[in-house]
C-alpha cells in the first residue's frame, strides 16, 4: 500500500492539534515523541471520513496496521482501531498490538473500537490477564469490562473470584479499572 493516506491522516492530525492538551498529556508522562493533542472525537472523526472513503476492508487492514506500527505517534495509535476491520483481525495479530500498548488511553481505546468486536475477543481477554506485564493485564481487564458491558460475557462467580484475586495484589493502575470490574458482579 503506498502511504499517501497514512501522511494524509498525520496531516489531519496537525491540523487538529492541540497544544495544551498535548502539554497536559507530556506532563503526564505519555510516552509517545509525537503528540498532537488531539481530542479522541477529531480522531473519530478523521477515521470515520477515511472509511467511508475507502470502503475496502484489505485497504483498511493495511493502512490501520501501518497506523498501529507508528508507535511514536499516540494520534496513529488511536486511529488504528477505528479503522482496522474486526472480521480481518486474527488472534495472533490482537495479541500482537495488546502486547504493544503503551498506555490506558491506548488500551482503553483499543479495547473499545476493535476488540471487543472480535470473535475470538473471550480467548483473547483470558490470554492477556494471564499474562505478567501491567499493561497486557490491563488491557485484558479493560477488554473483559468492555464484554461485560456489551452482553458478550456474563458474570459467574469464577470470573469475579479471578478480578477478586486481581484486586488483592493489584498494582495501582489496575487498581480503578477492577473496582470499575468488581461493581459489574
Amino acid at each position: 500500500m503506498d502511504n499517501s493516506t497514512a501522511r494524509e491522516i498525520r496531516k489531519e492530525f496537525f491540523a487538529y492539534r492541540n497544544g495544551i492538551v498535548a502539554d497536559k498529556l507530556r506532563k503526564a508522562g505519555d510516552p509517545h515523541p509525537v503528540i498532537m493533542g488531539c481530542l479522541l472525537v477529531d480522531v473519530m472523526s478523521i477515521t470515520s471520513r477515511v472509511r467511508q472513503e475507502i470502503n475496502d476492508d484489505a485497504h483498511l487492514q493495511s493502512l490501520a496496521q501501518e497506523l498501529w506500527d507508528d508507535t511514536n505517534s499516540r494520534e496513529c495509535r488511536l486511529a488504528a482501531p477505528m479503522l482496522y476491520p474486526a472480521p480481518l483481525m486474527t488472534l495472533e495479530t490482537a495479541l500482537e498490538w495488546c502486547k504493544s500498548v503503551e498506555t490506558a488511553e491506548v488500551a482503553d481505546n483499543l479495547c473499545h473500537k476493535l476488540l471487543r468486536n472480535l470473535p475470538d475477543a473471550d480467548a483473547l481477554f483470558r490470554q492477556l490477564i494471564a499474562q505478567d506485564q501491567a499493561m497486557i493485564k490491563y488491557t485484558g481487564y479493560r477488554l473483559l469490562l468492555n464484554l461485560m458491558l456489551s452482553g458478550k460475557v456474563k458474570a459467574s462467580p469464577s470470573l469475579k473470584s479471578i478480578v477478586e484475586t486481581e484486586a488483592a495484589q493489584a498494582q495501582p493502575q489496575l487498581t480503578a479499572l477492577l473496582r470499575d470490574l468488581l461493581e459489574e458482579f
